[in-house]
């Protein structure tokens, strides 16, 4: 895979919405009311509107991708954290709390208490 840049042009036609018309999906909907990073035939990866961090959101709605699909985003998110953050250390966050029934997740900024925890090397 090639490596991505958050600066990386990208022409792909936008997902159709998959959700019900009296429940509309946000994120099949793929407002682009943010800034876009990244995005192929597989997922889209741009800043998360409610947290102002990175996130992947699959193209497909539904819970459950395939494991090598969710490994694919993971690294693309990845790709993305590492230039986002610049060398700070992150973790990717796949709990979907507002939207549970759409995959996604985010790539958070570790906050300095759990790198505390973490033992040092020598």
């Amino acid at each position: 895979m090639a490596p991505l840049s958050l600066f990386q042009s990208y022409a792909v036609p936008l997902m159709s919405f998959q959700g019900n018309e009296s429940d509309p999906c946000q994120l099949c909907e793929a407002a682009e009311v943010t800034v876009r990073f990244y995005e192929d035939e597989e997922c889209w990866i741009a800043e998360c509107e409610s947290c102002g961090v990175p996130m992947v959101v699959w193209k497909r709605h539904g819970q459950n991708p395939l494991d090598t699909t969710v490994d694919s985003m993971l690294a693309k998110l990845r790709l993305v954290g590492d230039e986002y953050y610049g060398g700070r250390e992150y973790f990717i966050d796949r709990k979907m709390r507002q939207i549970p029934d759409h995959f996604h997740a985010h790539a958070r900024i570790a906050p300095s208490w759990l790198r505390e925890l973490k033992p040092k090397s020598n």
